[in-house]
């Protein structure tokens, strides 16, 4: 089995979908209070808003490595299930990370555990979306 960009690029645009539904839908009050954005003015906010514009072009290009990553690894271990590539990676590398760049992250400590289920629960989202659309397209 070999790397197919199509499925790259497909699974890019469902890993950033998920994460825009996550952040920005499903838990978006909660995550903007934990940044205090619900504390902030409209136009504030909106001049905040504005400033993201170049760091979602980084956060895209840091989803198609992802993508890009999983894809090469389905093609490597084409035995192996990609679901439990995904849980793999996710629980021995991503919830570690995430928990101690939480933790050590100036997160404040009532909004520690919340930001931790919410950022590990996307991760695992996210990677699963991918998995399936890789699975779908790259045989």
């Amino acid at each position: 089995m070999e790397i197919n960009i199509w499925a790259v690029i497909a699974a890019t645009a469902a890993m950033f979908a998920v994460g825009a539904a996550w952040y920005m839908g499903l838990f978006s009050k909660m995550w903007g209070e934990m940044f205090g954005f619900d504390k902030l003015s409209k136009e504030k906010q909106k001049e905040m808003q504005n400033q993201m514009g170049p760091w979602y072009g980084v956060q895209l290009a840091m989803t198609l490595l992802s993508a890009l990553v999983l894809s090469s690894l389905a093609s490597q271990m084409p035995t192996v299930s990609l679901y439990k590539i995904v849980f793999s990676i996710w629980l021995g590398f991503i919830v570690p990370v995430t928990v101690s760049g939480v933790i050590f992250g100036g997160t404040e400590t009532k909004w520690m555990k919340r930001k931790i289920l919410i950022q590990i629960g996307e991760s695992l989202a996210h990677l699963l979306v991918a998995a399936w659309v890789i699975g779908l397209i790259q045989k």
